[in-house]
């Protein structure tokens, strides 16, 4: 079977604190951020080219080739990216 390596890229991220909304904001849109609320304030709702996912802290709110949002758990984060030169 044949085989494939993943094209090397940079992503723009920031990890969800609990207390940095204004930062992703800032970086990425408010528009595509909502959240945190009274009710609700250790999660983000983050509209997605797959419809609105949730981001708890800790997430990383990634920004991908394409300029689309999506949360990423810091496991799968961590596993999958390293800090660009």
């Amino acid at each position: 079977m044949p085989r494939f390596r993943k094209r090397p890229v940079e992503i723009e991220a920031v990890q969800w604190t609990g207390d940095n909304v204004n930062e992703l904001w800032d970086a990425f849109s408010a528009e595509n951020i909502y959240g945190p609320t009274e009710k609700n304030p250790d999660w983000l709702i983050i509209t997605t080219l797959e419809g609105d996912m949730r981001a708890n802290v800790g997430d990383w709110i990634i920004k991908g080739v394409q300029g689309e949002l999506y949360p990423c758990k810091p496991d799968i984060f961590e596993a999958t990216y390293e800090a660009a030169e």
